[in-house]
């Protein structure tokens, strides 16, 4: 199981994500590192090893300008960058693409519906992640998705060309209570056995590494758990 470390930004600082609930978020104390800083908690990955990071960039998701500096200096600190930018259309991943980062987050919490999805991942392919964020096991989507449910817009996504898929319950990050969607995991690693799967928010220790993995599972997203010493690498 690879473990992806992830970082959430919000107001130029590393954060603790808890629940999805932004409003809530705290500047990060970690037992890996003495400050909030950004570069600080990268290093501090780094030191462990980990050359791919996944950043959340809250304060563009949130409709603020990107944090292009930052990610910049991420690349030059040798990371393979995962981000998470808030983007809404073709022409938002086309920016985010120029940064050179490796891979685009294409969160459904934010693209504008699926009409958006096809054009980015025909034009990006591989280095476009289709996010499938829910919210306590609902879809958290545009409403153009109208009453599908999560099996059904995972479906929709891949038909699309999506080769990679997150699945992220937002109302279990940081929240040390497990990831609560393997079940959903598996079916989906069962249906599309082609597909790069990605869990995360909730993973507490190893034994949900490994829950997660006999599910199909290729990677997780993990912050709380390393920064509260759960996780040892």
């Amino acid at each position: 199981m690879r473990i992806i470390p992830v970082l959430d930004l919000m107001n130029g600082v590393a954060v603790r994500a808890v629940g999805g609930r932004r409003s809530e978020y705290r500047p990060l104390v970690s037992r890996l590192c003495a400050t909030p800083q950004p570069l600080n908690v990268a290093t501090a990955y780094r030191k462990l090893g980990f050359v791919e990071l996944y950043l959340a960039d809250l304060d563009a998701i949130g409709g603020n300008e990107p944090h292009w500096e930052l990610y910049s200096t991420l690349r030059q600190l040798g990371f393979a960058l995962w981000l998470d930018a808030g983007i809404h259309s073709a022409s938002d991943v086309d920016r985010i693409a120029a940064t050179s980062v490796e891979r685009i987050i294409v969160g459904l919490e934010t693209v504008a519906g699926p009409d958006a999805l096809p054009s980015i991942l025909q034009r990006w392919g591989d280095r476009a992640v289709i996010s499938l964020d829910l919210k306590d096991g609902k879809p958290v989507c545009h409403s153009a998705w109208g009453s599908a449910d999560s099996e059904m817009i995972a479906e929709r996504v891949i038909c699309f060309g999506a080769s990679r898929l997150i699945v992220l319950d937002l109302a279990c990050v940081g929240v040390g209570e497990g990831v609560g969607t393997e079940e959903l995991c598996r079916r989906l690693a069962t249906e599309f056995p082609k597909i790069q799967l990605i869990a995360g928010g909730g993973i507490r220790d190893t034994r949900d590494l490994k829950r997660l993995e006999a599910c199909g599972v290729s990677a997780a997203l993990v912050a709380s758990a390393l920064h509260d010493g759960t996780i040892h690498v």
